[in-house]
């Protein structure tokens, strides 16, 4: 026979049972319509009172003997839960995240383009401003005591057209009528090659001994026609026109800028050899020593043919190790 307590545990067990049930019925609804981690929250809360239950019941219906089961659970720390009102992260928060991300940066670039187009406009109106601004005229270009100017270059056409608001800068001495003669004397050719007349014009200026002359002119040709066959002839020659005129350190740069230029050009191992020279006149005799160590071992052909007499004067002219 069933005690009186027995009975009341019982029925105080069911009405539990029946509040659980009904627990996990709603839990059920809910989790079909919830997505994603919302749904596997509510499972494992489903999967939890499912346990409390089946604990229950053998609490409510012992075994044979008498005696209670130990439940299945026991109290633990609870799950953070999210807290009520907060919607559950899905694929549209995460994209709705992302275009707010995208706006912020877009917000900024916009920002930074303007600020870069307002910088432009100032500068646009400062470089209005300083071509507004009147220049002063250049002042004509001194030529050495002396020298003609060869006709066709800037230094002639300075000369012919001085600047009227320009103060005139102290004349140079007046070529004397011997000059005048020397020069007018030497023809320029005119075969039909611009380029090939204007090198052969400086070296017959070069060749009688009117070495300024054959500088500015030889300077005319390289700036005219820096590509030409003549090109490393000019340079060459230009080098040997300060050399003579007792310029070695003028004449150093254009023997190095032509040995640079191409090594194998028909007068890159000349200028190699006469850059020994240069240096040798400037009593710079570890360069000298460099320059005719490296023609003898670049041009062995050269240094024992063409150009043996003056690269055996060079080497008398200096001791090196080697």
């Amino acid at each position: 026979m069933i005690r009186k307590g027995e009975m009341e545990a019982m029925a105080t067990g069911w009405a539990r049972s029946r509040a659980i049930l009904a627990s996990l019925a709603l839990a059920g609804t809910a989790l079909t319509a919830l997505p994603g981690t919302a749904a596997a929250q509510e499972d494992a809360r489903l999967r939890k009172l499912e346990a409390e239950v089946r604990a229950l019941q053998r609490q409510v219906f012992p075994g044979a003997d008498g005696k209670y089961f130990t439940p299945e659970i026991t109290p633990a720390t609870p799950a953070p839960s999210q807290p009520a009102g907060t919607p559950s992260t899905s694929a549209v928060t995460d994209i709705l995240s992302r275009l707010d991300a995208v706006e912020s940066q877009l917000s900024r670039l916009t920002a930074a383009t303007e600020i870069n187009a307002n910088a432009m406009v100032r500068l646009e109106e400062r470089i209005d401003a300083l071509e507004a601004r009147p220049v002063a005229p250049a002042s004509p270009v001194e030529q050495p005591s002396g020298v003609i100017p060869v006709p066709g270059t800037s230094a002639a056409r300075g000369a012919a057209t001085p600047p009227a608001a320009a103060q005139a800068p102290a004349r140079p001495a007046a070529p004397s009528a011997e000059r005048l003669a020397r020069v007018q004397a030497i023809a320029k050719p005119d075969t039909g090659d611009a380029g090939d007349d204007e090198y052969t014009y400086g070296f017959r200026l070069w060749e009688a001994g009117l070495f300024p002359e054959a500088q500015q002119q030889l300077k005319l040709f390289l700036d005219r026609y820096p590509s030409h066959a003549r090109a490393t002839f000019g340079r060459n020659l230009l080098g040997r026109a300060y050399l003579d005129d007792g310029k070695p350190k003028e004449a150093a740069v254009y023997f190095l800028q032509n040995y640079q230029a191409d090594k194998q050009a028909a007068r890159g191992p000349d200028s190699l050899l006469f850059l020994a020279e240069t240096m040798i006149a400037m009593n710079d005799t570890s360069r000298a020593c460099i320059a005719l160590a490296e023609f003898g071992d670049t041009y062995p052909g050269l240094a024992t043919g063409r150009l043996r007499d003056q690269y055996e004067a060079n080497r008398t002219k200096v001791t090196c190790t080697r």
